[in-house]
């Protein structure tokens, strides 16, 4: 890897990797599968593109820009490009250490710069969101929030508008897990639960119905305390220092656990934590603690499927289509494992929606900083969904739940958002949908 100097920063920057980029062969089968070629048909928002801008600055041909920062930004880095390509190429980590190099190189102009550290100041600190529900919740049942949503709200920025419509309904309860939950049976397992930032703040109902499951199943479950992010959010948009920050707290914390595994419920945290081996490589300190720690990093999915199903189910009548999070079924390669998961459903339908590889246009906090194409995707994926005409919707990254649930409002349509578990904890506990609950 190459590295060089930055006197401003006073941090090794790291070129992107020529022994990656050297894996592309340019064949172009990455093309149809990359959200961004797919709408605009533009070479230099492919990840063949893309990647040969990469190949210039590893070989100094090019100096970076802000016009080609601009092609790395709007990468969803969602790897369905990984997925298609026949040479292996390893595009999550070029994209990320691009995005790390380009960070440090190229200054964003004000607005742009003052939003992202706005972002950053707020998404990856859960008491920090919780924090906000109140105010949150008072924004929306003061009709402010259907204020910026009516024709009056277009004088604000677009940026702006694009938070107001991924917010949630916001509820003031918050799921409170313990920090040891003991196994409803003889136990099977000792997993350490990691509860997310916006997963915590947003859909700690969704941590709480994880837990259910996996203790109903004999899995003793370990809640650590004062987690932090993972840095999921910080690695996807260049910040590298301080993902590794956030990665030598998360394995100090899950060690003193002394867990099996580290179960995670949301696909975008996974894939992060999965790979925390290649950002921590260079520190001496945590190299091989990252790689103990990433060997025991699994989705929840993964847990389950490799436990076996004891508990038996109740049935849900119910038809869903089911959304692959870019970031469990290509950068963590999860596809079939949800699936199964929902198959011990009795009596629920799963639907395949078409185009089901392309991104909704979530993608970290991609629909906050690019909302023009995040939108377009959304409506996009929601006009898919509206195709097979689910009663609902599952997805297992809290980040899709939101952005494919505003992209259904713009159309005009309300279909609930659930993440697998949730199903598969009414199922155990006998519940329903609120769509089949009596009146």
């Amino acid at each position: 890897m190459q590295t060089e100097k930055n006197d401003s920063t006073q941090h090794l920057v790291h070129k992107p990797d020529k022994e990656l980029l050297n894996a592309c062969i340019h064949c172009g089968f990455c093309l149809t599968s990359c959200p961004t070629y797919v709408l605009w048909g533009d070479e230099s928002d492919s990840p063949r593109g893309r990647i040969q801008f990469m190949k210039m600055l590893a070989d100094d041909e090019l100096q970076p820009d802000r016009q080609m920062t601009q092609h790395f930004d709007s990468c969803l880095g969602c790897e369905a490009c990984a997925t298609a390509c026949p040479s292996g190429v390893q595009y999550g980590a070029l994209i990320e250490e691009t995005r790390a190099y380009v960070a440090k190189t190229v200054p964003r102009r004000l607005p742009d710069a003052a939003y992202r550290a706005l972002l950053f100041s707020l998404f990856p600190y859960p008491k920090r969101l919780r924090a906000m529900k109140p105010f949150l919740w008072l924004y929306q049942k003061s009709g402010v929030s259907a204020a910026v949503r009516s024709p009056v709200g277009k004088v604000l920025p677009r940026r702006l508008r694009a938070l107001d419509a991924v917010l949630p309904s916001v509820r003031l309860r918050h799921d409170q897990i313990p920090v040891i939950t003991p196994p409803k049976t003889a136990r099977r397992l000792r997993a350490g639960m990691i509860t997310g930032c916006v997963q915590d703040a947003f859909f700690s109902d969704v941590n709480a119905a994880a837990v259910r499951v996996l203790t109903a199943e004999g899995v003793e479950v370990i809640t650590p305390p004062n987690q932090g992010c993972c840095g999921a959010l910080h690695i996807h948009s260049g910040r590298e220092e301080g993902a590794m920050a956030m990665a030598r707290s998360m394995i100090d914390i899950f060690e003193r656990a002394q867990v099996d595994v580290i179960v995670i419920d949301s696909a975008g945290c996974g894939s992060t934590l999965k790979r925390y081996d290649r950002l921590l490589q260079g520190d001496a300190q945590y190299a091989e603690r990252a790689k103990a720690f990433v060997a025991k990093v699994k989705d929840i999915s993964e847990v389950l499927s490799e436990l076996s199903v004891t508990v038996p189910r109740h049935p849900i009548p119910f038809k869903v289509a089911y959304h692959d999070a870019c970031h469990l079924s290509h950068a963590q390669k999860i596809r079939e494992a949800p699936r199964n998961l929902l198959k011990t459903i009795p009596q629920l339908e799963v639907l395949e929606i078409p185009e089901g590889d392309i991104c909704c246009g979530s993608a970290g906090i991609y629909n906050l900083t690019e909302p023009v194409a995040a939108e377009e995707l959304g409506i996009r994926k929601a006009r898919n969904i509206l195709a097979i005409q689910p009663q609902a919707l599952v997805a297992s990254n809290p980040g899709c739940l939101l952005q494919i649930s505003a992209s259904l409002k713009k159309e005009g349509i309300r279909i609930r958002t659930y993440h697998p578990i949730e199903l598969v904890d009414m199922s155990i506990r006998g519940a329903l949908p609120k769509e089949l609950s009596a009146p």
